[in-house]
């Protein structure tokens, strides 16, 4: 695929290959052009956007042939500046460079197509004000990192640019030499066969399924180590589910997700992972099969989150002066029975 510039903005080429496994337009573009939504890519075919051997196309499902070039002329976008709204937070931490969130379910980070409000930006905005950092861009200021809009638990957002720069080196680094340090739980379906291991496997963008990640050979190095806190046994009494303890050394999108599903034990409730686990849930007794339903959404939450302060050096540990804060929170099963104890900062240990 060739790029180049044009009056609007940005123009696409794509030749057609005839191995994309379809003919329709819309979806071999949806292949060969996986930057672009199956959405946005109709709407460019129907404003006449898209070419096909330099003649518009009038539909979607026009078809194509092998050696076909196609040209997509794509409007520059113009990044609307999020407002702020009064969603409430569930704050853990704050103090004039960061602030800790406890992220619920169903909160987008940051406004995308889509998703235009209601976001953790939108949040943010509106809670602290001018004082965000900017690094981010218009539509993503004190962002460093994300979570999945299902998946709960930790995260840290940047006040100011200072603090912006030290966290994104953080979490670039992975903890390889610093504090930086995150940890997950998730139940997963089946028992592994044994107590700890490591999943090291490339993750890429699904090859037809654009809204996926998958192993991927032409990947980003993803690794992901795991292991076993707790097992459960179904009504039969065998092995069923795991809770796992996850640690990341990169970060890729949905990288816990896929490693699981990878090596067999996909996330209980996750749907674009886990779908042909969906019927396991019948082995799981009554009082499981509710908290599953429930749940409604993959069963992962981050509940560990330490960093190096990016501040003036605030926390002391006796006589020495430490800037590793660690924060932890508890999954709301968890919660049920220490309510006392569902978030947790420890400056210096």
């Amino acid at each position: 695929m060739e790029q180049g510039s044009s009056n609007s903005g940005q123009r696409l080429e794509v030749v057609v290959d005839g191995d994309e496994g379809f003919v329709r337009l819309d979806r071999v573009l949806a292949v060969r052009s996986p930057d672009l939504s199956r959405s946005r890519l109709k709407a460019l075919i129907l404003a006449g956007q898209v070419t096909v051997k330099g003649s518009p196309s009038a539909t979607p499902a026009y078809h194509v042939a092998k050696g076909d070039t196609i040209t997509i002329d794509v409007p520059e976008a113009v990044a609307a500046e999020p407002e702020g709204e009064a969603i409430a937070l569930d704050l853990v931490y704050e103090d004039d460079d960061i602030i800790v969130i406890n992220k619920p379910k169903g909160l987008v980070v940051h406004p995308a197509a889509g998703h235009e409000t209601g976001t953790l930006v939108n949040a943010l905005i509106a809670h602290c004000g001018m004082s965000l950092s900017g690094i981010g861009g218009v539509r993503r200021p004190g962002i460093v990192h994300r979570l999945d809009k299902d998946t709960t638990g930790l995260m840290v957002a940047a006040k100011n640019d200072r603090a912006h720069q030290s966290l994104t080196e953080q979490f670039a680094d992975h903890g390889r030499s610093g504090a930086m340090r995150r940890g997950y739980r998730a139940f997963a379906w089946g028992l592994p066969n044994r107590q700890r291991g490591t999943v090291d496997a490339p993750i890429d963008r699904h090859p037809h399924a654009r809204e996926k990640m998958a192993v991927r050979d032409s990947g980003r190095q993803a690794v992901t180590h795991w292991e076993i806190t707790e097992s459960f046994s179904g009504r039969d009494g065998k092995p069923i589910a795991a809770l796992l303890a996850c640690q990341l050394e990169t970060g890729r999108t949905h990288q816990i997700r896929v490693h699981l599903a990878h090596i067999g034990h996909p996330l209980l409730g996750d749907a674009v992972y886990g779908p042909h686990f969906k019927t396991k849930a019948n082995a799981l007794g009554p009082q499981a099969q509710a908290a599953l339903a429930a749940l409604g959404r993959q069963a992962l939450h981050a509940y560990l989150l330490t960093i190096e302060h990016p501040g003036p050096g605030k926390f002391l540990a006796g006589r020495r002066r430490c800037r590793r804060i660690c924060f932890s929170c508890k999954t709301p099963c968890e919660r049920q029975n220490d309510a006392d104890a569902s978030k947790k900062i420890v400056p210096c240990q």
